[in-house]
């Protein structure tokens, strides 16, 4: 007798996407129109697929969780009612991959900002509107990356990243100027890079750098950093700390002038205020597991208690409002895990950094589409809803209850 036949362990092929499993396409037929200049760029006869074409399935793809892979969104081509209502053609997985090498991924910023300009301010604390410029908070975040994806290269040939540098209009709750570069991309030139009048910027110790507090001031903007807890600095006046501020930890408020005296007559030719504010560990919301330090690659805990070292060039905030701005920075870091855990943005649709950027770019812009739709944050919960309409589980009026319900949350607090 023969040999049983052999059973292949490989990955099991995922079922096609069904017509019915995939809808909400007039919720996407607004930002196809607005995505409609790109259509013509780079305009090639042999290309089928054209920029703005691609960017519309990119949306689907992030609002369908039936769509797993590139080739999935490929199979969801071929189905005549997806394309009529969206408008779009079928594509082959050679075309869509070399789309991200073809198209210029600077082009989508401009779409981040228009929609961006639709969107009203939505600050939780009225406190913040009062602001004679936008508290904006930046940071960066490391997305996954494959071993051939050389560009981004990390800790070593097996261990790969890129990089997505992030500011965060925090009236509006939306991110704006984003760049992707690799690991090693610097986040204090980034942002030198990208700056804009009018803000004031709110930055962990990574961004501590006297450098970029001159060009931010210059700029015509502020800057709100923490800085080291060694910062060498002169006293010139001690500010009184009223009850109420030293119970939420204020320690101290001054008026300092920083850094050696080449820094003083080079780049910080005026004095800032050094704010110290004590972190009791048992009330703090920062708790979890250790975690790898991107940096030094050593693992690291938050410790219990903390002195936070806050720098800034506003010098007539109150102090208390000054702490409330430096515990908002905290949002971008929930947009990071938002956009990588419950958007999962980082998914590998493209290896070239080009590629890559429009992807993120992409899935920007359905977050931003979320806030567009729904006139708040998004949320895991909201997101899921959305997700249930395009995949066909929750029908239009189920999705419109469920705003509706939001709506009527807010306007009772």
């Amino acid at each position: 007798m023969g040999d049983k036949p052999s059973h292949s362990r490989g990955r099991k092929p995922k079922p096609k996407a069904r017509e019915h499993e995939l809808q909400g396409a007039k919720y996407l037929s607004s930002i196809v129109d607005l995505l409609a200049p790109l259509h013509d760029h780079r305009a090639d006869p042999n290309r089928r697929l054209h920029y703005d074409e691609y960017c519309a399935w990119l949306l689907l793809y992030f609002f369908s969780p039936i769509l797993t892979s590139m080739r999935g969104l490929q199979q969801a081509t071929d189905l005549k009612t997806v394309r009529r209502k969206l408008g779009l053609p079928r594509f082959s997985l050679g075309s869509f991959s070399e789309a991200g090498n073809v198209f210029d991924a600077q082009l989508l910023a401009s779409i981040i900002e228009q929609i961006g300009q639709r969107l009203e301010d939505i600050a939780p604390d009225p406190r913040l509107k009062a602001l004679e410029r936008r508290p904006t908070a930046v940071d960066a975040t490391l997305l996954h990356a494959l071993p051939q994806m050389v560009w981004a290269l990390w800790r070593d040939d097996e261990h790969h990243a890129a990089k997505l540098h992030l500011q965060l209009d925090l009236l509006k709750g939306i991110p704006q100027q984003p760049q992707i570069g690799s690991y090693h991309s610097s986040e204090t030139r980034t942002l030198e890079q990208n700056l804009v009048p009018g803000r004031l910027y709110i930055a962990d110790r990574g961004y501590f750098d006297y450098g970029l507090m001159a060009a931010i001031m210059k700029a015509d903007s502020s800057f709100l950093t923490r800085v080291h807890d060694n910062v060498a600095y002169e006293m010139m006046q001690e500010h009184s700390i009223s009850e109420h501020a030293a119970s939420i930890g204020v320690e101290q408020d001054s008026l300092v002038r920083v850094g050696s005296t080449k820094t003083l007559s080079e780049k910080i030719d005026r004095p800032l205020r050094l704010v110290r504010i004590h972190v009791d560990g048992a009330r703090s919301q920062r708790r979890g597991p250790k975690r790898v330090d991107s940096k030094t690659k050593a693992y690291r805990s938050h410790s219990a208690d903390h002195t936070l070292v806050l720098l800034t060039d506003q010098l007539e905030l109150d102090v208390e409002l000054i702490a409330l701005l430096y515990r908002y920075r905290w949002q971008i870091e929930l947009f990071f895990r938002w956009f990588k855990k419950v958007l999962q943005a980082d998914r590998l649709l493209a290896l070239s950094e080009n590629g890559m950027t429009i992807v993120v770019y992409c899935a920007l812009i359905a977050s931003l589409l979320v806030v567009l739709w729904t006139g708040r944050q998004p949320t895991k919960r909201t997101f899921e809803m959305i997700c249930f309409y395009f995949a066909g589980w929750a029908s239009e009026e189920e999705l419109l209850a469920h705003l509706q319900r939001l709506q009527t949350a807010e306007n009772k607090k």
